[in-house]
């Protein structure tokens, strides 16, 4: 249940690949990372909740929040917001 709403997120992101502008293409690079790392841990611990894998991608996020500046976490967020809205 997790790896396969990895899958369709990093799908996504990947579909966005012809179109996206700069900023676009940052952000569905910087989230793939949060995405993956997440669902990584969420296997690791037997989760399969896809909640706490939301949850865990938002911590990671947050915890990442001082690596951008306020302009790119817009972006990041944004892109964030709109793939969790499409799945």
């Amino acid at each position: 249940m997790i790896i396969e709403f990895e899958e369709q997120l990093l799908e996504l992101i990947d579909q966005r690949i012809a179109s996206a502008s700069d900023d676009e293409l940052f952000a569905g690079g910087y989230l793939r990372g949060h995405i993956s790392l997440s669902a990584a841990a969420c296997e690791e611990a037997g989760e399969t909740d896809i909640q706490v894998l939301k949850s865990r991608i938002e911590a990671s996020l947050d915890e990442a929040r001082s690596e951008l500046s306020p302009a790119d976490r817009t972006i990041v967020n944004d892109l964030w917001q709109q793939l969790v809205a499409e799945v």
